[in-house]
């Protein structure tokens, strides 16, 4: 069974090198969870920060279910996001090295219930960026003559 996937932070990837990914639960209004299903959300510059042993998702953009109209959610607000402790402690020792920080990378639906793939990540520098995106452009002209072979 393969899990519904709602929405994929494609910016991460190329913006950090994801060391570790991570599971977590968000904790959700009736409005948010319905326009998740209708695919209304956007993690572009969301990330995750850690207060007082709980985790959030900040800056995250789940847009507002239009039937709910009176009962609707703030878009940006933050949401509590469900992890063990044992991750949390694990988390936050990690955090304490220089230049690592959590975001997500992906919301999907498992077994009915909104979950959240978190990444603990390291910022890449410029020339990352570049040697990535150089790497790609010769996948695709590799791609561009295979295909030209086959034709």
């Amino acid at each position: 069974m393969s899990n519904p996937l709602i929405t994929k932070n494609k910016k991460a990837l190329f913006n950090y090198h994801v060391e570790e990914r991570f599971e977590a639960g968000i904790v959700l209004t009736g409005s948010e969870v319905k326009s998740l299903r209708a695919g209304g959300a956007n993690l572009v510059d969301s990330y995750v920060s850690l207060k007082n042993n709980e985790a959030f998702l900040l800056k995250a953009h789940i847009s507002p279910y239009q039937p709910a109209a009176m009962q609707n959610h703030v878009p940006t607000r933050p949401r509590k996001l469900l992890f063990h402790r044992a991750e949390i402690l694990k988390l936050q020792s990690r955090l304490q090295a220089q230049g690592y920080t959590l975001i997500p990378m992906s919301l999907y639906f498992k077994k009915g219930r909104a979950k959240a793939e978190i990444g603990l990540c390291r910022s890449k520098t410029k020339a990352d960026k570049r040697e990535n995106m150089k790497k790609q452009e010769a996948g695709r002209e590799m791609q561009r003559v295979l295909r030209g072979k086959n034709n």
